[in-house]
């Protein structure tokens, strides 16, 4: 292999490795306004894209055991990869497409499991990591706010009785 060759595999290895998933894009007929755009919103959830050869890619990909993306690897193929928000980027990809009716999303991959277009456009709703771990934790605080709950109500039923009393008089 041609030393070009070898250090165009070893970039795009580079990006594969930059995060727990990456998204193939088609980004056929977008302009270098747009691609900034498109880079900017995707820096904000700490992803990245990158023009990538499909050969290059394809080598890459092999090395780090990411099979089955042989079919998606025709045309002009971009990559975003980075942070550690998948859904995020996802979401920022999904809103370009739609805005912009370009960069339609080829395949993914998130972990070791390949996504389809279809399960890329699915983990773009699902709400962002923030919105999770906050989720997940009101869920760990739920048992405890309950239990204060349940222990204060004797306490303050006994003191509206005690209330009601001094106001009857008694």
């Amino acid at each position: 292999m041609r030393p070009e060759k070898k250090y165009l595999v070893r970039e795009a290895g580079e990006h594969l490795e930059k995060s727990d998933y990456v998204f193939l894009a088609d980004y056929s007929g977008i302009t270098v306004d747009e691609t900034s755009e498109l880079r900017a919103g995707l820096a904000e959830c700490g992803a990245e894209f990158h023009v990538v050869k499909n050969s290059a890619l394809k080598v890459a990909a092999a090395e780090r055991n990411l099979l089955g993306f042989d079919e998606f690897l025709t045309g002009p193929t971009a990559i975003v990869t980075g942070g550690d928000d998948a859904s995020g980027a996802a979401k920022i990809l999904r809103k370009f497409y739609k805005g912009k009716d370009k960069v339609s999303v080829k395949a993914g991959a998130l972990g070791d499991r390949r996504l389809t277009a279809q399960e890329v456009s699915s983990l773009a709703e699902l709400p962002n990591l923030e919105t999770l771990r906050a989720q997940f934790l009101s869920l760990l605080n739920m048992p405890t706010t309950q239990l204060v709950t349940l222990l204060h109500t004797p306490a303050r039923q006994l003191v509206t009785a005690l209330k009601a009393k001094a106001e009857k008089g008694e």
